[in-house]
């Protein structure tokens, strides 16, 4: 039976004179028959914790005080057969080469989009696909990314990408979700250990996962798959 997806996104460190050294994006997918039971859970978790059910997850916000509710998100993500994430690594912005491909940051910043999702489309199955609000300007160049993703798939008619919409991350826990996953393998990538809490939380991920963080997977890894990417691939994976 065909099955409807909901991929939600976000990305870490990706403007490009943000004085970070790592871009990182990446999703989260589900069945959209399943979504709004895993919000569920994800606010009951937030209760369970003391916390508000509105409360916003997000990378930034692991302390010492929320460390067990986000040690338990990571636990459900990774329990939860229906949820799955792709992330892929920039290492080194500084060492992208925009003009050599007539490309603006902005045009590599959506390829890195496209890249990220073709690779999760299957045949026979619908996608509804959301993206954090990078900024004002994003709806047209999302527009154009719909485009490219339904060309690339001979989905001309938009019956399998039937959605590419901007959101806000604070308004799905889902994207929230894949904020903390992404903010993750960021803070690895960056090469940052200020944070013992993080840390923490990055060694459970390491735990579960049974990788390193630090080099991509098998291609066809589904639960949690990395793409590193460097600038002497042939293309975008």
């Amino acid at each position: 039976m065909n099955q409807l997806y909901n991929i939600y996104c976000d990305e870490s460190c990706h403007l490009e004179h943000d004085g970070e050294k790592a871009m990182v994006l990446g999703g989260v997918w589900c069945p959209d028959s399943l979504r709004k039971g895993i919000a569920r859970d994800i606010r009951n978790l937030k209760v369970k914790h003391g916390l508000n059910p509105r409360y916003e997850m997000k990378w930034n916000k692991i302390s010492k005080g929320k460390l067990d509710f986000y040690i338990e998100l990571v636990e459900y993500f990774f329990s939860n057969v229906n949820l799955h994430f792709r992330g892929m690594v920039i290492p080194d912005k500084s060492m992208l080469r925009h003009v050599d491909f007539g490309q603006t940051h902005d045009d590599f910043y959506y390829k890195c989009y496209f890249s990220l999702i073709k690779t999760l489309l299957q045949p026979g199955d619908h996608y509804n696909i959301y993206l954090d609000i990078k900024d004002t300007r994003g709806e047209t160049k999302v527009r154009k990314l719909h485009d490219y993703l339904c060309n690339s798939k001979y989905d001309f008619n938009r019956d399998m990408i039937r959605k590419v919409q901007q959101v806000r991350s604070h308004e799905l826990e889902l994207v929230a979700l894949a904020d903390v996953l992404i903010g993750a393998l960021s803070y690895v990538h960056r090469g940052i250990n200020t944070s013992n809490s993080k840390i923490t939380v990055i060694e459970k991920i390491k735990q579960l996962s049974g990788y390193s963080l630090l080099q991509s997977t098998l291609y066809r890894e589904d639960k949690f798959n990395i793409f590193v990417w460097h600038q002497s691939n042939d293309r975008i994976r």
